[in-house]
């Protein structure tokens, strides 16, 4: 389903039964809600998932504007773009669950529409700018150590980079340097699970995020990089479903 927000076309997908709790889940950096495909069968037995392309990503296009315009592809924006999806499903509140790069608007969301959210994991999460080379260099080295060990990581979801608008995509991304992310990060009051692989650059941040907010716990995924869900996806499954248990959730 589209959803129109701003002058843009939000593509949403929801799964999942009517009367369980909401789960928003925010993809990876210039991949589509697509990433998110194997993991959602796995979660719909306890959520009601909803997935939305970030405007100017997937399926979702962005508002028409001037080429050098790129005042629409800001972190504030994309969380009115959630609540306006939020409001159009008659969803009040939701818990958030985010990968990598997706953990920075949905940083944005929780600081600024806080009533709407029951709880936040944040995976790979990072305040700084990110330094893709280590990033990486940390994924690879987690692929040679889980071959070394055994372990066999199914394929990433099918369709996951097709893109309506490819050109659109690298301004979408460029939204984390026009947001100083220091500045909202202490107004999240609800559950907060951190979970950062320990092959990460970002595990640096991820540590500072945790030690200033309360209501935080890290959890360090041991051999992983950059993106959990898809080098770990059983293990930061296991995390995510562990937190919801400590936390109460259905």
């Amino acid at each position: 389903m589209f959803v129109d927000n701003e002058g843009a076309r939000l593509w949403v997908e929801v799964d999942g039964a009517e009367e369980l709790p909401a789960l928003l889940l925010w993809p990876n950096g210039s991949v589509a809600l697509r990433v998110w495909d194997h993991m959602v069968p796995k979660l719909n037995h306890r959520f009601r998932t909803i997935r939305v392309d970030i405007r100017g990503v997937g399926q979702s296009v962005p508002a028409p504007t001037a080429e050098d315009d790129d005042g629409q592809f800001h972190f504030d924006v994309y969380a009115r773009d959630a609540c306006a999806v939020l409001d159009a499903l008659g969803i009040g509140a939701c818990h958030v669950w985010s990968q990598s790069w997706g953990s920075r608007p949905a940083i944005v969301f929780c600081a600024r529409h806080a009533n709407r959210v029951t709880s936040a994991a944040l995976y790979a999460a990072n305040l700084d700018l990110p330094d893709v080379p280590k990033q990486r260099e940390g994924s690879r080295l987690a692929a040679e150590r889980q071959q070394a060990a055994g372990i066999v990581v199914p394929p990433p979801p099918d369709r996951m980079r097709e893109h309506a608008n490819p050109d659109t995509v690298p301004r979408a991304m460029q939204a984390l340097t026009r947001f100083d992310l220091a500045s909202v990060v202490d107004q999240l009051t609800m559950p907060v699970l951190i979970g950062t692989g320990s092959l990460d650059p970002n595990l640096v941040s991820s540590r500072a995020i945790a030690d200033r907010l309360p209501s935080a716990t890290l959890s360090v995924l041991e051999d992983v990089g950059h993106n959990g869900i898809l080098e770990r996806p059983e293990v930061a499954l296991e995390r995510f479903l562990n937190f919801h248990d400590g936390i109460g959730t259905p």
